[in-house]
């Protein structure tokens, strides 16, 4: 089934989305609580152990109905299967998309390119697991016949940013005995600072490649195999300290790596839905292969749901049929995710890359320019940090800012009343934002108090309003463990793709990341050559000349 490309806003629900509009966006979230007693059942869901509260949203059912409607319009459900059954709907690219095949325990054969991808995908997880056992028995030994204690993955993008995420999450299930670092940045500091950590004789370094050629890259492995040599003089003691994740083989052999030491991907994996490949690698370096194993099937298990559950009660088919009703409707331009639990502070970065790479188009399927909004800016932190840095402008700002409250019911780490106070504040800030405060609450307060003059408290009053409305998703779990978080990951995957169907574009190409690799390339070449013409902007060749000028 090739997509379908229609603009949204030539169906029939859309219309009814705008006349739906125009009688919800009065409507105060208070007023809609008191109208329902039964607002929070009608409009929760439940996955397994998880909880994605949706009523503090401005809708009713009617409007979930109506997006629902949009969504069998766009033909969505023929867009999953597509996605599942391994069509080629990476067109721009010519390739399938077939991150769901990594977690995939089914028996079934999937045929891509004329070869099994099941199979593929099983004989790389045996060498992973056969790679994790070695490293975690400690038979997997260094050059001085020490075992490894420091593992190091240098990637890039969605080569680094999913595996730090999910590492930095699941620390409280690491290995006794290995630390799992990560260098990313081109900046050399970023090296820096970690190569200063470590020993050459217990290090080793995952690159992270599918080319074996992404720039930022392959400069911090040489960078690393440099300082890897300085200690070890000797390039066959690489192949002890390095392993690649690439299909480039002869570049990794160039590189020193042994090919038994190479994990293969494949093109239908995109870099931001590879965590669940050879790319993971680290992950199940730091955690240990049986943990990863179980964040693959939390992922299996959100895809089953995404796959076989009716839209209407589908979570990441409502989650993403949020997310158009406010860009497209009310016009939110940004959209902030919010976990309630520190291991999880990552996630706000890492779905930055997830959403906006795969859904800030400008271009429809059939190439003419989108008329309509797309995907809004993803930003984020930790609660309760968060509270105190940006809260303000979420309560009280000119803008609506759609949040997603992310929380488990369990601390990982039990100590005192810590979770209480936690969760209290998960609790009080969507409430906050939903009811708001109204003139005659503030002056009852002040009343209350009695220890003002008419004129300060009507100075005051204005200030410490709150319009309250303000929409909220709660998403709440058991306890964070790899199960869930797979499952959690997978969700916010499949919106993706959700709203990447209902806005009519690709989500699993990302064109606009290549023109500053090929602005970059020629600059450097200019940077590094003294009398090298400027055929830039203005702007550019001064930045240029003075940075040629004052350098070292």
């Amino acid at each position: 089934m090739m997509l379908k490309n229609y603009a949204p806003t030539h169906t029939h629900a859309w219309q009814k989305l705008e006349a739906h509009y125009k009688a919800v966006q009065p409507k105060h979230l208070s007023e809609l609580f008191a109208e329902d007693a039964q607002r929070f059942e009608k409009l929760s869901l439940q996955f397994e152990d998880m909880l994605f509260d949706l009523s503090k949203n401005r809708v009713t059912e009617v409007t979930l109905d109506l997006l629902v409607s949009l969504a069998q319009e766009m033909e969505l459900p023929a867009a999953i299967e597509s996605l599942f059954s391994g069509e080629k709907i990476n067109a721009t690219e010519n390739r399938a998309v077939l991150h769901t095949a990594l977690r995939s325990f089914a028996g079934d054969a999937l045929e891509v390119e004329e070869e099994d991808a099941l199979k593929e995908v099983r004989d790389v997880q045996q060498q992973m697991r056969t790679f994790c056992n070695k490293l975690h028995s400690g038979d997997w030994k260094g050059y001085t016949g020490k075992p490894i204690t420091s593992v190091v993955n240098i990637g890039i993008g969605g080569s680094h940013l999913g595996p730090q995420m999910v590492a930095e999450a699941l620390k409280s299930y690491q290995k006794e005995g290995i630390e799992v670092y990560f260098i990313s940045n081109v900046d050399g500091t970023d090296a820096a600072e970690v190569l200063k950590k470590l020993d050459p004789e217990t290090t080793l370094f995952i690159i992270a490649s599918k080319t074996f050629t992404t720039k930022e890259t392959i400069a911090n492995a040489e960078t690393a195999r440099d300082w890897f040599l300085k200690a070890a003089r000797d390039k066959e003691h690489v192949k002890k300290h390095f392993v690649a994740l690439s299909t480039n083989t002869k570049a990794v052999a160039e590189f020193g790596i042994a090919p038994e030491n190479t994990f293969r991907f494949w093109d239908w994996v995109g870099g931001r839905f590879s965590l669940w490949s050879a790319i993971g690698l680290s992950i199940a370096s730091a955690i240990g292969y049986d943990k990863f194993e179980e964040m693959l099937r939390g992922a299996e298990a959100m895809d089953k749901h995404f796959r076989q559950t009716e839209l209407r009660r589908n979570v990441p088919v409502l989650m993403g049929l949020l997310s158009i009703w406010y860009t497209n409707f009310f016009g939110c331009q940004t959209h902030a995710i919010l976990p309630y639990d520190q291991y999880l502070r990552l996630l706000p970065e890492f779905l930055q890359q997830l959403l906006m790479e795969s859904n800030g188009k400008t271009a429809t399927r059939d190439g003419s320019k989108v008329t309509y909004q797309t995907q809004p800016v993803i930003w984020g932190a930790a609660g309760t940090n968060s509270q105190h840095s940006f809260f303000q402008l979420i309560h009280q700002g000119t803008f609506i800012i759609p949040c997603d409250f992310i929380a488990p019911v369990n601390s990982n780490n039990p100590i005192g009343q810590h979770h209480t106070m936690l969760l209290s504040n998960f609790f009080a800030q969507t409430e906050a934002l939903m009811k708001g405060k109204t003139e005659e609450e503030v002056r009852a307060e002040f009343a209350a108090k009695g220890n003002m003059s008419q004129e300060e408290i009507d100075a005051l009053v204005p200030h410490k309003v709150f319009e309250g409305n303000r929409p909220s998703t709660s998403i709440m779990f058991h306890q964070l463990n790899p199960y869930t978080l797979g499952a959690l990951l997978a969700m916010y995957e499949h919106k993706t793709f959700v709203q990447g169907i209902i806005w009519n574009i690709y989500s699993f190409d990302q064109w606009g990341v290549e023109l500053g690799k090929q602005l970059a390339g020629k600059i450097e070449e200019e940077l590094l050559d003294e009398n090298a013409p400027s055929n830039h902007d203005s702007s550019t060749s001064g930045l240029m000349a003075y940075y040629k000028k004052h350098r070292k």
